[in-house]
């Protein structure tokens, strides 16, 4: 689907944004926001707009840096507490891709760790990125006192909690109940963002902030940080 003028009015601010940016190493961008919030669509359509700019974009996602599914649920398969501290290994982020295209960094990156379908762990060859290109990373938790200070642009996809639900249920009709995906959600996944909010404030250290709940037509602020 093209995106209506109110989207790429957005897509068009964040690009100009991106474009602003002026570091002698990659641009690095975070699409921060809750699971099901339309986080990985804008990062995925943003991507498409800055390489029809001739930009070189590398696309990422916190998804591929999870740790292994034992390493994953200490607490519990819904525990909140375990979503925010046990799911993601920022040191790994940071080593391979995140460090590597910042200053001072030699611009070699990995842009995974892991793979979620074979709950395996990767090591894929390095690539190397030139100076001017944009990392473009979707993902929870992006504002995280382990990486907030590795973005140039910073982007929170914000949505109400039911809208997430509703979407969360249809997207994953195919492979749970509406029980199972409400439990999860409910249980785990908001209280999670709910802890988030309540530690990191995203709020306080973001660029944009994109108010999703109708996508085509969507809501944004700029903030100062």
């Amino acid at each position: 689907m093209r995106p209506g003028p109110r989207r790429a009015e957005l897509l068009g601010r964040l690009a100009e944004a991106v474009g602003a940016v002026d570091v002698a190493h990659p641009v690095r961008v975070a699409v921060d926001g809750p699971p099901a919030s339309g986080k990985t669509t804008l990062a995925d359509e943003l991507a498409v707009v800055l390489r029809r700019q001739g930009r070189y974009v590398i696309r990422a996602t916190v998804d591929d840096f999870l740790f292994p599914r034992t390493r994953r649920y200490p607490r519990g398969e819904y525990s909140a507490e375990g979503c925010y501290f046990d799911s993601h290994d920022w040191a790994a982020l940071n080593r391979v891709l995140l460090d590597p295209l910042g200053p001072g960094g030699g611009r070699g990156f990995q842009p995974a760790v892991y793979d979620r379908a074979t709950d395996a762990v990767l090591s894929p060859p390095a690539m190397t990125a030139p100076a001017d290109a944009v990392l473009v990373f979707d993902g929870v938790f992006l504002m995280r006192p382990e990486v907030v200070d590795q973005w140039e642009l910073r982007i929170l996809v914000a949505t109400a909690i039911e809208t997430t639900v509703d979407r969360a249920v249809i997207r994953e009709r195919t492979v749970s109940s509406r029980a199972d995906v409400e439990r999860r959600w409910r249980d785990r996944y908001v209280p999670a963002q709910q802890l988030y909010f309540d530690t990191v404030r995203p709020t306080d250290h973001v660029d944009f902030v994109v108010h999703n709940d109708e996508p085509q037509k969507p809501v944004w602020e700029t903030r100062a940080r």
